[in-house]
């Protein structure tokens, strides 16, 4: 059975200015998820689901959707603040839908098969797609609980302009998943790349250091798993007072993981990630888009 690439597609763009995931990056207009989708396909990959905000339906469906008829099939499912377990209400005065694991259930009545989770505006590279594709292809039909993440080194995760916040990974003798750190400066110091510790020192980390990037693999019992903790989630008063409170993968996962339910694989990849946080990041994006077409990487036009 083929794997399922599920895109969260859903996020406001604000500190961009704009509906980011509908941009035109590439030579033709192409976005960074026509990337994702066309090197997903070559992943092996049977199926693409995209979680959205209902309000741009429509503009997705014709700038996004009608590129892929004939390359593969598409879903879409949509993310709402409303879209609760029952017994539980949205807080007045609360703006934004429940995170990334919220998004993640949206997929829940459309996705039967193991799937991999991306952010719509992160350019993963092809490898990426490459090493979770086989990853997700291989495992057996009714496999539970063996889900898997892709680790990027630390060192091709970096910025130009700047420190970059990352989610340093650490792993057993196994090569799964113990632990995520969420270090929020990380830069090159005379070299090495090093993170800011508590009491404000660099240190050194190797450039091969996994980091997560966002790239999950799960199989469906995670749905379940998924629905269960949203309720204790909701079920704390803290979670429904602090009106910014979000239901991320990273907590879903540590809770599995934790509890000895599943185990996460940690999969090294050779890609190169890079992304469009703020306006002044997007020219940079081009750029790395044409030097990519150039050395044949990507054909000109993708669909």
């Amino acid at each position: 059975m083929k794997p399922t690439l599920f895109v969260l597609a859903a996020g406001m763009g604000s500190r961009y200015g704009g509906l980011k995931q509908l941009d035109g990056l590439g030579p033709n207009g192409e976005t960074i998820m026509d990337y994702s989708i066309f090197d997903a396909i070559r992943g092996g990959f049977g199926k693409v689901v995209f979680v959205i905000r209902k309000d741009f339906e429509d503009a997705f469906r014709e700038k996004v959707l009608s590129k892929y008829e004939g390359h593969i099939p598409t879903e879409l499912v949509f993310q709402s603040i409303n879209d609760l377990p029952e017994g539980f209400t949205c807080p007045e005065g609360r703006q934004k839908p429940w995170g990334t694991n919220h998004a993640v259930l949206m997929g829940k009545d459309v996705i039967k098969e193991p799937f991999a989770v991306i952010n719509a505006d992160d350019f993963y590279g092809r490898d990426t797609f490459a090493v979770i594709g086989k990853y997700l292809s291989n495992l057996p039909q009714d496999a539970k609980n063996d889900y898997c993440m892709v680790g990027f080194r630390v060192g091709n995760t970096l910025s130009e302009s700047g420190t970059v916040a990352r989610g340093i990974c650490s792993t057993d003798e196994n090569g799964n998943l113990t632990t995520v750190v969420e270090r929020t400066e990380i830069m090159r110091v005379d070299g090495p790349v090093c993170y800011k510790d508590e009491e404000g020192k660099w240190v050194a980390v190797p450039d091969n250091t996994p980091v997560s990037m966002n790239v999950w693999g799960f199989t469906p019992d995670y749905f379940a798993h998924s629905e269960a903790y949203f309720k204790e989630f909701l079920s704390d008063p803290k979670n429904m007072t602090n009106l910014k409170a979000e239901f991320f993968i990273p907590l879903m996962v540590n809770k599995l993981i934790n509890d000895k339910t599943a185990t996460v694989k940690v999969l090294d990849t050779t890609s190169h990630w890079f992304g469009v946080t703020y306006a002044a990041d997007r020219q940079g994006v081009v750029d790395k888009i044409q030097a990519l077409i150039d050395k044949g990487e990507y054909p000109a036009k993708l669909f």
